[in-house]
This record gives C-alpha cells, sequence and structure tokens, in this order.
C-alpha cells in the first residue's frame, strides 16, 4: 500500500474515534490523610485581688421622750327645759247656705 492511502485510513479513524465515547475506568485508590499539627498549651489563669473589710456599723440614736397628755375640761350643765304655752281654742265652724256656688274667672 502506498503511503497516501495509509494516511487517509489513518486520519478517517482518527476522525471517526474522536465520535466515539467509552465509559470511565475505575477510580484510582484515595492518598493518604496529611498528619494534624501539635496543639499548643493554653496559659496560666490569673490570681483573684483579696476581698476589702467592711466598714463598722453606725449606733442608733437614742428615743426621746413622749409629751404628757392634756386633761379634758369639766362638762357644762344643761339648761332647763322651758314650758309649753297653753293651746288656743278654735273658732266656731261657720254655716254653709244650700245655694248653688258660681266661679267667674278672671279677664
Amino acid at each position: 500500500m502506498n503511503y497516501s492511502k495509509l494516511i487517509a485510513a489513518t486520519l478517517t479513524t482518527l476522525a471517526l474515534s474522536a465520535c466515539f465515547t467509552l465509559p470511565a475506568g475505575p477510580a484510582g485508590p484515595q492518598g493518604a490523610t496529611g498528619h494534624t499539627g501539635a496543639t499548643g498549651n493554653t496559659g496560666n489563669t490569673g490570681y483573684t485581688g483579696a476581698t476589702g473589710d467592711t466598714g463598722a456599723s453606725g449606733g442608733t440614736g437614742a428615743t426621746g421622750s413622749t409629751g404628757a397628755t392634756g386633761y379634758t375640761g369639766a362638762t357644762g350643765d344643761t339648761g332647763a327645759t322651758g314650758n309649753t304655752g297653753a293651746r288656743g281654742n278654735t273658732g266656731a265652724k261657720g254655716a254653709t247656705s244650700g245655694g248653688t256656688v258660681v266661679i267667674v274667672p278672671p279677664r
């Protein structure tokens, strides 16, 4: 075969192979995990200061005396009751006539 036919066949094979896809192969092994660095130390806790003293309590003042109670004045006497006047007599009753009474309204 001459070279031109061989080159043409190779180019055709390469062109057609780009149209086909094959499934992916198996996954490779997982890489090793790196080491964790050392943990740093925690610093010391500081001391708490001393508590201060409480001041002395002041004394309570003296209680004042209560003043004397005043006396109540004497009660006065009640005056005598006056007499009731005599009852007056009622006047005599007038007689009525058997006639008709006519009432005239004012103008």
